[in-house]
């Protein structure tokens, strides 16, 4: 009897869906929009040709991130990007991880960047954006120089200081035994 009724709410759901248009197909154009590929890789395959600079990312920062991400990266309301370029460790509290100290490769700072901000308008940063304001916050991470240029060839060179994060923990045989994501 169970199953009948549910059997039948089903399909009512599914014939208000069709009436209401639920489930219209996504344009091409739409699709488009999202369609970030290739994925940027942390040896940089993936990456987009262009460069960017401490400067004007610092501009476009200004413009398009300290709103979320504080004046200087420092984190309010939503998380730090600039913290001391420490390693983690088991005391580290999750709201101190920032670029600096927790992000293993810059060409994944670059592809999340490209993929998911600025918040509500994920996907609308041009490459070149996107390189900017790389350069502008692993300066600000004291990570490298303002003048070095951040494009495909120098990006993954890159050594992020939580690099040796990645290394296995020889008790556990894990990677982060002792870490929890905020």
């Amino acid at each position: 009897m169970f199953r009948r009724a549910l059997l039948a709410l089903a399909l009512a759901g599914l014939a208000v869906g069709a009436r209401y248009q639920l489930g219209t197909p996504i344009t091409e154009e739409l699709a488009a929009q999202y369609d970030l590929r290739p994925v940027v890789l942390p040896d940089g395959r993936g990456l987009p040709p262009g460069e960017g600079k401490v400067a004007e990312g610092e501009r476009i920062y200004a413009e398009k991130c300290a709103s979320c991400h504080g004046a200087r990266g420092e984190g309010y309301p939503f998380n730090r990007l600039v913290s001391e370029p420490f390693p983690i460790t088991p005391d580290t509290e999750p709201v101190e991880y920032a670029i600096g100290n927790y992000w293993q490769y810059p060409t994944t700072l670059f592809d999340y960047i490209r993929r998911a901000m600025p918040f509500g308008q994920e996907g609308t940063l041009t490459d070149e954006e996107v390189y900017h304001l790389v350069a502008f916050l692993l300066y600000m991470n004291g990570i490298t120089e303002a003048d070095t240029p951040i494009n495909q060839k120098t990006l993954p060179t890159i050594r992020m200081p939580a690099r040796e994060l990645l290394d296995l923990d020889p008790e556990t045989k894990r990677r982060f035994p002792w870490l929890t994501l905020p």
